[in-house]
């Protein structure tokens, strides 16, 4: 009885707080590192806050994995639990603002994270050992772990999408659905030359860099997105342009992958090569996508998703049938 009165107390106070803080959209929970009822903390919160609120809102956190102080926000309070995985030097906000917002918060619970370095992830300021997406994806299992997540859908862009195959790989029992779009699993001299063609942040467009440069500033940003670009270099240089590639055998996860036809930065060879190497994966082509398609074209994504997410929901119920007949 204690602790329910406690976890009571406890979302009375971030409840009372977040009435005196409504111009706010999001509100801020600092999570103990150690304490296993974080994440039924959230649910329960969701369920406290005033209607208007638990429609928009979107809740801070932050917890340690790994070592590292992880910031990770959550939306909806649904049955089924999505795990969002950042690009490049992205963050929630930055890549996620529209699934954050626009999911069905009744059906999903979404958490999207910074990887150290990353976002509000900082400090640590982000490092770059040989596998970085490998670490990546250590943070991503052990951020589940810590909120005592049994069964995760994944989506991940770009490095995100990479670090979201590694996760699936070396933790099969989690993660039971996997959305990816602008991932490759591995890297050619052509993708090294496109790298090394965006890596003067002062050849982008204003509407680009404007994100990271406000999240960042010029000299964290400038500096970390050619220290990424030299880590691509030594995944070309010290693994034969290997990222995960032997991975792939290993997804058993349901995949959908999605890939825009006008991506510059990831050729068609590379959804290709994942279809053809994810078993029972499937793959779909959005003619006019580019790079940021999820941002870009959101609705039709977010439809895509949704209705990929929810087959397999129906198809997990089917089989729980015929088990049982």
């Amino acid at each position: 009885m204690s602790c329910i009165f406690y976890s009571r107390s406890l979302l009375s106070r971030v409840c009372i707080n977040s009435r005196n803080h409504l111009q706010h959209q999001t509100k801020h929970m600092h999570s103990d590192a150690g304490d296993p009822r974080i994440y039924s903390l959230i649910r329960q919160g969701n369920t406290m806050f005033f209607d208007e609120q638990r429609r928009s809102g979107i809740l801070s956190h932050k917890i340690t994995v790994n070592g590292a102080r992880i910031h990770f926000e959550t939306s909806g309070n649904g049955p089924h639990t999505i795990l969002l995985l950042p690009g490049a030097l992205g963050s929630t906000r930055t890549d996620f603002s529209k699934q954050l917002s626009d999911f069905n918060k009744k059906d999903y619970t979404l958490i999207a994270f910074d990887p150290r370095g990353y976002g509000k992830s900082i400090p640590p300021q982000r490092t770059w050992p040989l596998e970085f997406l490998q670490r990546d994806a250590d943070d991503a299992n052990g951020l589940c772990m810590k909120l005592g997540l049994k069964a995760v859908s994944v989506m991940g862009w770009s490095d995100g999408g990479i670090t979201g195959m590694i996760l699936a790989a070396q933790n099969s029992a989690l993660v039971k659905n996997l959305v990816i779009w602008g991932a490759n699993a591995y890297i050619t001299e052509q993708d090294m030359l496109i790298f090394n063609g965006i890596r003067d942040i002062n050849t982008w467009s204003e509407g680009m860099r404007a994100p990271f440069m406000a999240l960042y500033g010029e000299k964290y940003f400038r500096e970390q997105w050619s220290n990424w670009v030299d880590a691509y270099q030594a995944y070309f240089d010290k693994r034969n342009g290997n990222i995960c590639k032997d991975d792939l055998k290993r997804i058993r996860a349901r995949t959908l992958i999605i890939h825009g036809i006008k991506d510059p930065l990831v050729p068609l060879e590379h959804p290709d090569y994942l279809h053809h190497n994810i078993k029972g994966s499937r793959l779909y082509m959005l003619p006019e996508g580019k790079h940021n398609l999820h941002i870009r074209y959101h609705r039709e994504f977010n439809f895509l998703v949704d209705n990929f997410l929810k087959q397999s929901k129906t198809q997990s119920s089917l089989l729980k049938k015929q088990g049982s007949a």
